[in-house]
């Protein structure tokens, strides 16, 4: 069962460091080259490019949550919960934001 998890090509877990523009700063954010492809993936699902994904969730955090201990590890656990199914949810709460 390990084996389809060890065997993995390393590649996607390689880390890249990405410049975004939130809030007015540009800050670099550190993250495996999975979590990346995901977040481009989901940004390409809300029709906005990743940066302005990322900074749109930053800002709704804030708002919400009023600050945010870890920046990378939300971006992580968006990409989780995104592949745990809640593609859909997203898909209602649009529906719901356009109606």
């Amino acid at each position: 069962m390990c084996r389809v998890f060890a065997a993995q090509d390393p590649e996607g877990y390689r880390q890249i460091n990405r410049s975004i523009r939130i809030d007015g700063h540009s800050t670099s954010i550190q993250l495996e080259v999975t979590f990346w492809a995901l977040l481009d993936e989901i940004a390409e699902s809300q029709n906005l490019t990743t940066p302005k994904f990322i900074s749109k969730l930053y800002d709704e955090a804030i708002e919400i949550n009023g600050e945010i201990p870890n920046f990378a590890s939300m971006l992580r656990t968006t990409c989780a919960l995104y592949l745990r199914g809640h593609r859909l949810s997203m898909q209602e709460v649009l529906k719901r934001e356009a109606a």
